[in-house]
C-alpha cells in the first residue's frame, strides 16, 4: 500500500565535508511539486537536485551533478520507500572532497530515504466519488455515520428537497454506505457513481 507525508520533513547529514540537506512534502499536483522545489532551493549551494512521483507522473533534475548520481537516485528512494505523492529536493554544499558516481548516488539517494523514513507518512487510500439525495429528514442521520464509512463530505448542495452530497469513500465501503441509505429511507434513497 503506498504511503504519502501528512507534513513536511527535513533532515540534515554531512558526507565527507559536503553538506546535504533533504526537504520532502506531500504534493497534490505537478504545479505544487514545483512550487515547492522552487520556494526551497537555495542559490547559494552547489546543487538542488530533486524528485517527484505522482502516480505514474514522474520527474527529476540532477542540476549540474553528473548524470544519473542524483535525481534519479532521490526518485528511487521515494519509491523504495513505497511513496506516492511526494516531492523530495536534496541540497548540497560542496565540501572540497569529491565523492564520485557511486558516493553521490548514494549520498543523494540515502538522504533522500532516511528524510522520508524520519516524515510522519500516511497511508494512500484509493477512494471512488459517489453523490446521493437525503432529504432533511435523512441528512443528520447519514453526516453523523459518515465516519464509519471512511467517507470524505466533499460538496453539499441543498434544494427544497434535501441536499445533494457529494462523497469520496474506499470502494469496499460503498455497498455498505448503500446499505445503511436504504435502511434510513426505506429503499428511496440510492447512491450514483460519480
Amino acid at each position: 500500500m503506498p504511503y504519502t507525508l501528512s507534513a513536511p520533513a527535513e533532515y540534515r547529514e554531512e558526507i565527507k565535508k559536503s553538506r546535504f540537506i533533504a526537504h520532502a512534502a506531500q504534493v497534490a499536483s505537478v504545479e505544487e511539486a514545483q512550487a515547492f522545489i522552487a520556494r526551497l532551493s537555495e542559490p547559494a549551494a552547489s546543487h538542488n537536485c530533486w524528485a517527484w512521483k505522482l502516480g505514474n507522473q514522474y520527474r527529476f533534475s540532477d542540476d549540474g551533478e553528473p548524470g544519473g548520481t542524483a535525481g534519479r537516485p532521490i526518485l528511487a528512494a521515494i519509491e523504495g520507500q513505497d511513496c506516492d505523492q511526494v516531492a523530495v529536493l536534496v541540497i548540497r554544499y560542496y565540501g572540497g572532497i569529491q565523492l564520485g558516481t557511486g558516493g553521490l548516488a548514494r549520498a543523494y539517494g540515502g538522504s533522500a530515504a532516511k528524510c522520508l523514513q524520519h516524515g510522519a507518512r500516511v497511508e494512500l487510500v484509493a477512494r471512488s466519488r459517489i453523490s446521493c439525495h437525503p432529504g432533511f429528514a435523512e441528512l443528520p442521520l447519514l453526516k453523523a455515520r459518515l465516519g464509519e464509512f471512511d467517507a470524505l463530505l466533499e460538496s453539499e448542495r441543498f434544494d427544497g428537497e434535501g441536499a445533494e452530497l457529494v462523497l469520496a469513500l474506499p470502494e469496499g465501503r460503498i455497498a455498505d454506505l448503500e446499505r445503511l441509505l436504504r435502511d434510513i429511507s426505506r429503499g428511496r434513497l440510492a447512491l450514483k457513481r460519480l
